[in-house]
């Protein structure tokens, strides 16, 4: 939701930036690794030791990297194939980070059980909406949407850590309950977009057994 109703203001900021880094001659996959490398440290070192409130702040700005990297890529003219794998790559690893390291610090900051349970949930689910749409898009289908996407999940989840920092310790519990009931809807929604998809139900001939076992293994 918020990557439509947001990207026209978040624009205006970034592409500047996107232009400027551009003219330095920073390429937009640099961009893209730095970002996941420092969103992946500051989350492992911070949110297992307690530190929610500036674990959340700093990796709010380095985020922003994530959007960067592609108005660099249309300040470019455009992106490449590699640059969109490894943008992908960065935001599952990114991801698994935030909320592994959250989950590390229910389960030894906290006697909530449901609390670890529900960010693990949370942390599949995620990349099970991003493996469904990129899955989809693989076999020529359409996949797009969904009531809890990634930009969504990560203004959630660092809203939670973030007030969980200064005592609202609710936060963390509400965010989560969110996510997982989102993330399960997004999860439905996605798999009906792909069942509606034009040749969607067509039938694709196997050739062997071992093409079969291949299919149901990916």
């Amino acid at each position: 939701m918020l990557s439509v109703f947001g990207r026209p203001s978040v624009s205006k900021v970034t592409a500047p930036i996107g232009r400027a880094l551009i003219r330095a001659g920073i390429s937009p996959d640099a961009v893209t690794i730095f970002g996941t490398a420092v969103t992946v440290v500051t989350a492992v070192a911070l949110f297992p030791r307690g530190y929610l409130f500036w674990g959340a702040i700093l990796i709010s700005a380095f985020v922003l990297l994530d959007l960067i990297d592609g108005a660099m890529a249309r300040a470019r003219g455009g992106g490449t194939p590699f640059g969109a794998v490894l943008d992908a790559t960065g935001d599952r690893i990114a991801d698994g980070a935030i909320f592994g390291a959250l989950a590390f610090w229910a389960a030894f900051h906290t006697d909530s059980t449901v609390l670890v349970v529900l960010t693990l949930f949370v942390l599949v689910a995620s990349q099970v909406i991003s493996y469904v749409k990129a899955r989809a898009e693989a076999s020529g289908l359409s996949a797009d949407g969904g009531l809890i996407e990634r930009s969504d999940r990560l203004v959630i989840v660092l809203l939670g850590a973030g007030f969980t920092g200064i005592g609202v310790g609710v936060a963390i519990h509400i965010a989560m309950w969110v996510l997982a009931v989102g993330s399960a809807i997004t999860i439905a929604q996605r798999l009906l977009a792909v069942r509606s998809s034009p040749g969607a139900r067509t039938i694709i001939p196997i050739s062997s057994p071992q093409g079969e076992s291949e299919g149901e293994t990916q």
